[in-house]
């Protein structure tokens, strides 16, 4: 039996490594998973959209903070990233069962499953500072003109 200091010190670095696979970014299907039921609170919460946002990959939140710049900008008032997720364009075509993926070092790819024949949907994560995120490609912004 392990008492004193040491014996705290174990059950301390236990729970942290216990709490750290509980993280949403944990590994990729757990990332998906949560940006799946994140993106499903959305409607009208600012704040489920903005808990939406810090799950994507770091080019799609850039793509998405220029939106709100030029939004800001042509709106005369302070607009963030996560209005610029439209949850009405955010729909699923099935309800998804399962999740698994296949990891190559730093990307992977999420196979998200539903219950029927075809229901199966591909998505790629990439890992960002020791925490998974999810790909999403969103169109280029065209440059902006000045007169």
């Amino acid at each position: 039996m392990i008492h004193g200091r040491a014996g705290a010190v174990i059950a301390l670095a236990l729970t942290a490594a216990g709490c750290e696979d509980e993280r949403p970014d944990a590994t990729p299907e757990r990332v998906v998973a949560e940006l799946v039921d994140r993106m499903q609170r959305v409607h009208g919460e600012r704040g489920a959209a903005r808990d939406a946002v810090e799950l994507l990959a770091a080019p799609a939140r850039e793509n998405l903070a220029e939106r709100a710049r030029r939004a800001t900008h042509a709106l005369g008032r302070p607009v963030g990233p996560e209005e610029m997720l439209a949850p009405s364009r955010f729909s699923l075509s099935f309800q998804p069962r399962t999740y698994g993926a296949e990891i190559a070092g730093q990307y992977a790819i999420v196979t998200v499953r539903g219950e029927g024949l075809g229901e199966e949907a591909q998505v790629r994560c990439q890992l960002e500072d020791g925490a998974w995120r999810v790909v999403l490609d969103l169109p280029d912004l065209p440059a902006v003109r000045t007169r």
